[in-house]
């Protein structure tokens, strides 16, 4: 069952269980505002898997009866993995799709939270559940004083009817498997959990600007980990730069347009290069997975056509191997148009990607993307020194504009992930260890040969579906460079 009125369904003493990505964070972080606003206890429960969302919910099943599952629940039979006893309810907000049929129609104890303008498709109700039927035979209570031939008759009709009935009953059964498989067929993603939060505050007229970029850095989120389309994700940043005109339209002649304390977000266009602000831009272009794979810099050529763009741009070695904060403010002021031209000139021809920015004060400024891969890295980060748990929690904090410092360390270890990344990418071509497997590529992680600190960012155990699901589209993207697709 779809809910219909967020304000009626939602406040009760509840408990969130909330997936270990970066979307599902952002939208706790905005249901953890609202829970303030209005006084609302929550306990708080990450699960990175349906083992540990059934061990949660057993051991807390008889303190609450309302739960809330963030980026998970949605595309299983949350009562038949859970066995909730009749008055638990679940509230979902799941981006994953399809939706299980038995959550969309039950209406009791399911509560999705889905934008009703998502094209979900589910199936009719008297397409997918029937009610049982009564398949009793009518022996009859026929009189002492019937004729055997009337009661022939009677039983030969009754057979003809059952046979009917279990023949019509046959052709459902088959119809419904052929309307669940094309239901069920292909997994996908729905809007962000996070902005569905976003709109729950809207309708409550509790939203917040630090609410807007967290929806943002949850759509974000989508692109990075390529969940969504690109139709899909230009479509919801429309939907979120008429948000950012309205939380951030200042009259220029305001004393406090620019201050310390001021949080300012802005819509944009810019580099498709991962951290490049943080960084170097030559660290930048060779560990973007996009330009890596374009340029193949795995190849001494590679190299070669790396050092053919830069010059292209006119950009002096020098300044491009310093971090970018340091470059000549000259350089600075034209180098997205100048690495765009010549990204057309290479066969990079959408370098641009539309964005959001956000503004600390005077000193500290972020892209969406940024804030994606800091956060992520914290909560995939191999660190021995805290348990998934905590890394959780730590990755929830840096998105708070208090703890900036856990926010630099994030974008720190991002970067020390996708150089293992692409030394991991450069490794397997390399060594030829992408094997082709009828319509599959295969490559065991196991049989690459990295630095032993690189082996641990790639492959401990703490590395999520999410990273793995990364390395292997970035691996994927080499691959189709050379011309060899799945």
């Amino acid at each position: 069952m779809f809910v219909s009125d967020f304000r009626k369904e939602f406040y009760e003493r509840v408990l969130l269980f909330v997936a270990s990505d970066v979307d599902a964070l952002c939208a706790c972080k905005i249901l953890q505002a609202l829970f303030q606003c209005d006084h609302v206890q929550y306990t708080l429960v990450p699960v990175s898997g349906w083992q540990e969302l059934e061990t949660a919910f057993l051991e807390h099943k008889e303190q609450f009866h309302y739960f809330i599952l963030i980026n998970c629940g949605a595309n299983v039979d949350l009562l038949d993995i859970l066995q909730p006893d009749e008055d638990t309810i679940f509230f979902v907000c799941d981006t994953h799709r399809p939706v299980n049929v038995v959550n969309v129609y039950n209406d009791t104890q399911i509560k999705l939270l889905i934008k009703q303008d998502d094209d979900l498709e589910v199936p009719a109700y008297e397409d997918i559940f029937r009610d049982e039927e009564e398949d009793e035979e009518h022996s009859g209570n026929d009189s002492d004083g019937s004729e055997p031939s009337e009661k022939r008759t009677r039983l030969e009709e009754e057979i003809v009817e059952q046979t009917m009935r279990r023949r019509q009953r046959r052709e459902w059964e088959a119809r419904r498997r052929d309307i669940l498989f094309d239901y069920e067929q292909y997994e996908y993603h729905g809007t962000s959990s996070a902005m569905v939060m976003f709109e729950l505050a809207w309708m409550l007229s509790k939203d917040l600007n630090d609410m807007l970029w967290w929806a943002i850095v949850g759509l974000t989120d989508q692109w990075v980990q390529d969940k969504i389309t690109q139709m899909k994700y230009v479509t919801d940043v429309g939907v979120l730069q008429r948000h950012v005109s309205r939380h951030n339209h200042r009259n220029e002649d305001e004393e406090n347009t620019l201050s310390v304390d001021c949080t300012r977000i802005s819509f944009e266009y810019d580099l498709r290069l991962v951290l490049y602000q943080h960084w170097s831009l030559h660290d930048s272009l060779c560990n973007t997975s996009y330009t890596a794979a374009r340029f193949k810099l795995w190849s001494v050529h590679g190299q070669k056509r790396l050092q053919e763009f830069l010059a292209d741009m006119g950009l002096p070695l020098k300044q491009v191997k310093q971090k970018f904060q340091a470059m000549d403010i000259s350089l600075k002021e034209n180098l997205r148009e100048m690495i765009e031209e010549s990204a057309n000139k290479f066969g990079m021809k959408d370098m641009r990607v539309q964005t959001f920015s956000i503004h600390f004060g005077f000193k500290h400024k972020f892209l969406a993307s940024d804030v994606v891969f800091a956060t992520m890295s914290l909560m995939e980060s191999p660190e021995k020194d805290g348990s998934g748990t905590d890394h959780f929690i730590q990755a929830l904090d840096s998105l708070s504009r208090s703890n900036l410092d856990k926010l630099y360390h994030g974008l720190e270890l991002a970067k020390k992930q996708l150089r293992a990344t692409q030394q991991t990418i450069a490794s397997c071509l390399c060594t030829n260890l992408v094997i082709s497997q009828g319509p599959f590529l295969y490559c065991s992680l196991m049989e690459v040969r990295l630095p032993t600190e690189h082996r641990r960012l790639v492959t401990a155990p703490v590395a999520s579906s999410d990273h793995l699901s990364r390395l292997r589209r970035a691996l994927q993207m080499s691959c189709c460079s050379l011309g060899r697709h799945p």
